[in-house]
């Protein structure tokens, strides 16, 4: 199962690489871009899965079609002539009244199933949520890619990423030399204090990589940042993707699943591997954004 794990593991690594070199030239997302509507989709059939093991189940086509809409939404400001930006908070806007009409979607549909009391509150309240966690979440990913044009946005989506699977690698190697405290022993018993801090550090050299040393080569005109902002971006960004992957594990530990779905051996699903960046994408984007990367 290990082997398989790496096996898999450098493949998806060498996957992203590659679209994001063929990203690199081209219009931002236009390679991208299809990788991220197939994920989100698979991610949103997982949620429903995962919600069927509570008896919990929200209308498939308003929650498919809610995620599909609003990450689609975000080609808008990026293809579609008339819609440019005029600041990098603008293309948000999209996804915002999309996950908007969802809304109205989700009661319009439950209004039509009605036939008694109970339930639908509930109902109601996994649809908005599994269309907000995947939908909205991943609108962040694509944002990154987006944000500052070009080469720009390479490096951001790639420090992002490289932040929170670097502060996966360091919580797993130092968790496992020297872990001996639990981080959150309900929600996640296999995290320590100890795999935290290695994972601060790892995201903390990943964010200095990224910033510091491939952006002055790869990036025309590097962004003027802050002296440290390295540092600021890797830890911030780190400790969100760790909010991200225990997010996930309390969602499967409250709805009773191991995994988001069993479809890729050794990780789980869709969920179980971009739960961190989910979380930690909007937390990417404002931390750049407020450094004045886009400018």
């Amino acid at each position: 199962m290990l082997r398989w794990r790496l096996l898999l593991g450098a493949g998806l690594i060498g996957l992203m690489i590659g679209l994001c070199w063929l990203d690199y030239s081209a219009r931002p997302a236009t390679y991208l871009f299809p990788l991220a509507a197939v994920l989100s989709l698979l991610a949103a059939g997982e949620m429903l899965w995962m919600l069927s093991a509570r008896e919990l189940r929200p209308i498939p086509a308003i929650v498919y079609g809610g995620t599909a809409l609003v990450v689609a939404s975000n080609l808008l400001p990026l293809f579609v002539r008339g819609f440019e930006p005029e600041s990098p908070l603008d293309p948000l806007a999209w996804p915002a009244l999309a996950l908007t009409l969802c809304i109205i979607a989700a009661f319009f549909g439950e209004m039509c199933r009605y036939e008694k009391p109970g339930g639908v509150t509930i109902s109601l309240g996994v649809t908005i949520l599994s269309i907000a966690y995947v939908g909205l979440m991943f609108s962040f990913i694509i944002q990154l890619r987006a944000l500052g044009g070009g080469e720009r946005g390479i490096i951001a989506l790639g420090a992002m990423v490289a932040v929170v699977k670097g502060g996966d690698i360091g919580a797993y190697a130092v968790g496992r030399l020297i872990g001996r405290h639990k981080l959150a022993p309900v929600l996640s018993p296999g995290k320590t204090i100890e795999g935290a801090v290695g994972a601060l550090i790892f995201s903390s050299a990943a964010a200095w990589f990224m910033f510091e040393w491939l952006a002055p080569r790869i990036v025309s005109t590097p962004p003027n940042l802050p002296g440290y902002f390295w540092l600021v971006f890797g830890l911030l960004v780190c400790i969100a993707g760790m909010i991200g992957d225990l997010a996930e594990s309390l969602l499967k530990r409250d709805l009773g699943r191991k995994d988001s779905s069993a479809w890729l051996p050794g990780f789980g699903g869709v969920l179980d591997i971009v739960d961190s960046m989910l979380l930690a994408s909007p937390v990417a984007f404002l931390c750049l954004y407020l450094a004045g990367f886009a400018k």
